[in-house]
């Protein structure tokens, strides 16, 4: 397909009891392009299902779940069930989340009690006196077991309270900081707690009080030994429960946030949207038994629209290609989106890619390693470079075309003697006469003809130059008639006065180097384009019958007229030069891998031995390496300099806007 997909405009009025389920029939088909309103009002049910999602992420964090980033492709909207499931869980974890706090926060207290004792265990000292030399408040006596729990709530982090000895004795140790004494003395007496008295001329802590503190410890660490289980064994058993409400709650979110961007009353939404034109009839059928008719939908043709007539809008634009043809589809779109109706450059812009990242990076093995990896990231590949998929293609064709390159130049992983045997076999049965490799790109020492070679070679790559321009200018003609925009199309520099003269300008300049001389025909046939360019805006306003013929004024006219003429001649000289960096790169990747060669061989010569073979194969694999990576990414961004620069310039002068429908998954 050369042009972007037909597309119409669908509106519908939907009552607000279908708006769900028409929204979420959408979202799942990806056929609609919306125009909604930038301005977004957070509804009460926009409001409810965020708080919702939060809660859910709230409780996932604190199993460490990892959540879905966006819904599951058979997703759909959560009920009532699912909120009230979202609810209790957060309830249920909230509450394990403050046991886990409590027992943490007493072990710590326990713990620093622990420590604050036993440095006391010998001092020299009565028990009695350690409210004196110490930052710890230790009070020791009877409690009733029943009020225990009561009083450790009531202190809350102010105090710890230690059983000692058996459970029925009731005998504790209350510990606090200094600074909490007076509360802590306070709470038990409220409790009736009697205190026992150590014995008068005993010196340091006693070792009860050390056991007990030991003991509690010993069963905090058992606590929460149980806590982190119960917590492990929570979260296997929430983990695809949470996982799925999240992407329930992901595509709700979705759609309220669409419903909050259309038109709305009461009762009913208006949606508005874009949809190709071949799935309009079968989309509007299915929403019509979705809604079991109650849905009023209107279609229209672009020409309907007022705002398409006005230009103040744009049609949206779909591209359909191959697995082949898609996989180029973002450098297109990186650039801008074509107009509706307009040529789609894709296609040649994915021949002409791999053609010029082929003839830049020409090695079997290393087009072998590309290919590799665009098979490794593709449908069947690693599951771990998935998210590298839309490379796989792309990947592919230009690994095939270094490859075909690599062939051509015999080159193997920088080795140039590898295919010497067979490029000899094969040249002597097809043309009689054996040759070491078909393509020459590196000079050789004391072989004129290789010069030779390598100037055919980057005109060679003036004459892919020639080709590609010649493309985007003859496309933006096209675009021009299409758009009935005949000034441009007729008397512009990328126009037909602009193609005529950049293809008699090459003319020329083959019938020079073959030996010819300018004469003066050649004068008319260049004289004539340039005249049609500078006086482009007259002749189109005689023809249009439009006055004034000088519309700025003769003055302003004589400048255009002249700085367009700078631009067109200019233009051509650049655009078709700067195909010689096609070339240059060739030739540069040809310098690197013989300087890898020569390398690894010079180095297996001198050192020889396994020392010397060992040193060499790494050379050769750090070599290849370097030149794949680097290099690599070098000879990309000089296509797409090429692309940008000498291919879409010519007939992007204006973009469209990319067809991008409501769709749950990105």
């Amino acid at each position: 397909m050369i042009r972007p997909c037909k597309m119409k405009q669908v509106q519908m009025i939907v009552l607000k009891k279908d708006i769900n389920t028409v929204i979420e029939f959408l979202g799942q088909r990806e056929a609609m392009h919306f125009d909604v309103s930038d301005n977004v009002s957070e509804s009460s049910d926009y409001v409810r299902i965020k708080e919702l999602f939060e809660k859910l992420k709230i409780s996932a964090q604190f199993l460490n779940i990892e959540l879905p980033s966006q819904p599951d492709a058979d997703s759909v909207l959560p009920h009532e069930a699912d909120e009230a499931l979202v609810e209790e869980q957060y309830a249920a974890i909230e509450l394990f989340k403050e046991k886990e706090t409590a027992v943490l926060q007493e072990k710590k207290q326990t713990e620093e009690t622990f420590f604050e004792a036993k440095s006391f265990s010998n001092l020299n000292t009565y028990f009695s006196n350690l409210d004196q030399l110490s930052y710890l408040t230790l009070r020791v006596g009877r409690l009733d077991p029943k009020v225990r729990a009561d009083l450790k709530q009531q202190l809350g982090e102010r105090a710890i309270i230690i059983p000692l000895g058996e459970e029925e004795d009731g005998k504790v140790l209350a510990a606090s900081s200094r600074k909490g004494r007076f509360a802590l003395d306070s709470e038990l007496n409220k409790y009736a707690f009697k205190t026992i008295t150590v014995p008068e001329n005993f010196q340091g802590v006693p070792a009860e009080l050390l056991e007990g503190i030991q003991k509690q410890l010993n069963k905090l660490e058992a606590e929460i030994n149980g806590i982190s289980s119960e917590k492990e064994k929570m979260k296997n058993e929430l983990q695809p429960v949470m996982q799925k409400l999240t992407s329930m709650f992901l595509t709700a979110l979705a759609v309220e946030k669409l419903k909050s961007r259309c038109a709305s009353t009461s009762e009913a939404f208006m949606l508005s949207g874009w949809v190709p034109a071949d799935l309009v009839k079968k989309i509007t059928q299915e929403l019509s038994v979705l809604t079991d008719g109650r849905a009023a939908i209107r279609i229209y043709n672009p020409n309907e629209i007022p705002g398409i007539k006005n230009e103040s809008e744009k049609i949206p634009v779909s591209l359909r290609h191959g697995s082949f043809v898609k996989g180029f589809e973002r450098v297109v779109f990186s650039y801008g989106a074509p107009l509706y109706g307009t040529i789609d450059p894709t296609p040649i812009v994915a021949v002409f890619f791999i053609l010029l990242f082929g003839i830049m990076f020409g090695d079997f093995g290393q087009g072998f390693v590309l290919l590799l990896i665009g098979l490794l990231t593709g449908k069947h590949g690693l599951k771990m470079l998935k998210r590298f998929k839309k490379f796989s293609v792309p990947l592919i064709a230009v690994g095939i075309t270094s490859m075909v390159m690599g062939l051509l130049t015999g080159e193997v992983f920088t080795n140039e003697e590898l295919l010497v045997a067979p490029t000899r076999a094969v040249t002597a049965a097809l043309t009689g006469n054996p040759v070491d490799r078909i393509i020459t790109i590196m000079p050789q020492a004391g072989n004129g003809n290789s010069i030779i070679k390598l100037f055919y070679f980057f005109g060679f790559t003036i004459t892919i130059g020639v080709i590609f321009n010649s493309i985007g200018i003859i496309i933006n003609i096209v675009n021009n008639c299409i758009l009935r925009k005949y000034e441009a199309a007729f008397f512009s520099k990328t126009g037909i006065a602009g193609l005529l003269f950049f293809w008699y300008v090459i003319f020329i300049a083959i019938s020079s180097l073959l030996g010819g001389s300018f004469i003066w025909p050649d004068f008319f046939g260049l004289l004539v384009p340039v005249g049609c360019i500078f006086f482009g805006p007259v002749l189109w306003r005689c023809i249009a019958r439009e006055k004034p013929f000088f519309k700025h004024g003769i003055m302003t006219f004589i400048m255009e007229g002249f700085v367009e003429i700078l631009e067109t001649i200019s233009s051509v000289i650049s655009s078709s030069v700067s195909f010689l960096r096609v070339g240059a790169f060739a030739l540069s990747h040809a310098v690197l891998s013989f300087i890898v060669f020569r390398f690894t061989e010079e180095l297996i010569n001198y050192s020889g031995g396994i020392t010397g073979s060992l040193f060499a194969f790494f050379i050769i694999v750090f070599g290849n390496l370097v030149i794949i990576v680097l290099e690599g990414m070098i000879v990309a961004i000089q296509v797409m300099r090429l692309q940008y620069y000498e291919f879409f310039s010519k007939f992007f002068t204006s973009t469209g806007v990319e067809f991008t429908p409501f769709r749950f998954r990105n």
